[in-house]
């Protein structure tokens, strides 16, 4: 019988869904870019300010249905690059498809030239007036592009799993900014238009990819400082779950450790969302759009699925 209570509890434990920046970090990304557009485009999303919110984890959401979603969520740089800068690679779609196959890099994730797709895609439903459309996508492309900001989103040691630092993707991305979201300063500076917005998107994920050493090492020599038994705690959810989690002062320490990288990396994320908002704004022929109050819902996947594609989180 002890067999078996130990094996239900192990199982809740490894399927208990976790996601990148967590539901309540991609949530506040997207809430507080908000407040980073100027005018007339923040009166705009102002008005929309709960729609953006709520459904910046509709990428995530949609990982449970849709088979081709897992690859825009990440970019495996060590496939094609052992140092920066990545300069091997096409920032473009259609050039990198004559350097590699479709499958190769469907494989390897298309985060950053996602990004871009996106881009166009807010640019034209801006030029359109389509609501409906910029208020999914504005959600959406707000979702990758913090992605982008995430060092084991570059990586194909996504949770540490190569180095016996199973959980790492959780620690850095959910359980620290569960913890200290409240303390940091997220008021970023007004958005600008980007220029070469593929230019910034590849430079956040070299970035991003150049921190990777620093979040593994790190974690890594504190687990040793500390002890494998005293990192964890069980602790029970909203849904009544069992959940295992970082202790919380093993999370302060990390967090600390690093320098503050992750509320650095958070309130970064929030201003390129707000910027690549306003610069398809911008493309789209800066449409007035303070005329309609549509209100728009999507469609969320049920979170009792199992996630298509690899695990990210």
């Amino acid at each position: 019988m002890h067999k078996v209570v130990s094996f239900l509890l192990l199982f809740m434990l490894a399927h208990e869904p976790l996601f990148a920046w967590g539901f309540l970090g991609h949530k506040t990304i997207n809430k507080q870019a908000v407040f980073a557009l100027p005018q007339p485009l923040f009166q705009f999303y102002k008005t929309h300010i709960e729609f953006i919110s709520e459904h910046a984890v509709d990428p995530d959401q949609r990982r449970y249905s849709d088979s081709s979603e897992a690859c825009k969520h990440y970019l495996d740089i060590e496939r094609y690059e052992t140092v920066m800068p990545l300069d091997t690679l096409s920032k473009f779609w259609k050039i990198a498809l004559t350097q590699y196959p479709s499958d190769t890099l469907l494989a390897y994730g298309i985060l950053p030239w996602h990004v871009q797709f996106m881009l166009y895609r807010l640019s034209e439903a801006f030029r359109n007036k389509n609501i409906d459309q910029i208020l999914h996508l504005s959600a959406d492309i707000g979702h990758y592009v913090a992605d982008a900001h995430v060092p084991l989103h570059t990586s194909m040691n996504y949770d540490g799993q190569w180095t016996h630092q199973q959980g790492i993707h959780a620690l850095w991305e959910t359980r620290i900014p569960q913890i200290s979201l409240s303390k940091y300063n997220l008021i970023v500076p007004i958005a600008h238009y980007l220029p070469y917005p593929a230019d910034t998107i590849w430079s956040i994920v070299e970035q991003s990819h150049e921190y990777l050493n620093c979040v593994l090492v790190t974690e890594q020599n504190l687990k040793t400082q500390w002890g494998e038994s005293n990192k964890w705690e069980l602790d029970g959810n909203s849904k009544g779950k069992t959940i295992k989690q970082v202790k919380k002062q093993y999370a302060l320490t990390y967090e600390a450790q690093l320098n503050n990288m992750v509320e650095m990396r958070m309130f970064q994320s929030i201003h390129l969302v707000a910027c690549f908002w306003y610069t398809a704004w911008i493309l789209g022929g800066q449409p007035n759009l303070l005329a309609t109050n549509k209100s728009v819902d999507a469609i969320i996947e049920p979170l009792d699925l199992l996630m298509i594609g690899r695990p990210e989180k």
